[in-house]
């Protein structure tokens, strides 16, 4: 079942939009461990290579109180970043201006103990053949 959601930063969406329209995530049913373990996987064994995991949840903990807010957001937060040669090669054939969309991030995030993987949504056209090679990798990270 989608579920729709902003996630602040996590979301890493840009542009006009209602928030429902900027990520997808699903349930995890599982710890937060189990989720970045399983997310992490299914990147890898697509023959991906993640170039940087954003501990965004540890970051926004850690300067809270420096930014004047004792709310907390996640109790765990990462964005996992990779790229895919060959669909970002096709992708960006189509329209170069889509390397604006690299790299392609999902996230895992706990929030209050219910764990949710997603990642923002793109543009109609050549940039569905990525949203969908991310729904493929995070719905395999679900099994």
């Amino acid at each position: 079942m989608k579920h729709y959601i902003l996630a602040g930063a996590v979301a890493l969406a840009a542009g006009p939009g209602s928030a429902a329209d900027e990520a997808v995530t699903y349930p995890f049913d599982g710890s937060f461990g189990d989720a970045t373990f399983a997310v992490e996987n299914a990147i890898i064994g697509r023959g991906l290579v993640i170039d940087y995991v954003s501990h965004t949840g540890e970051m926004l903990n850690r300067t809270g109180a420096d930014v004047g807010s004792t709310k907390e957001l996640f109790n765990e937060a990462d964005i996992f970043l990779f790229c895919s040669a060959q669909v970002s090669r096709k992708v960006m054939e189509a329209d170069p201006m889509n390397i604006a969309h690299c790299p392609y991030g999902i996230f895992v995030a706990d929030q209050g103990g219910d764990v949710m993987v997603g990642y923002r949504t793109y543009p109609d056209g050549p940039m569905q053949e990525v949203q969908a090679l991310l729904d493929d990798i995070v719905q395999e990270a679900l099994e």
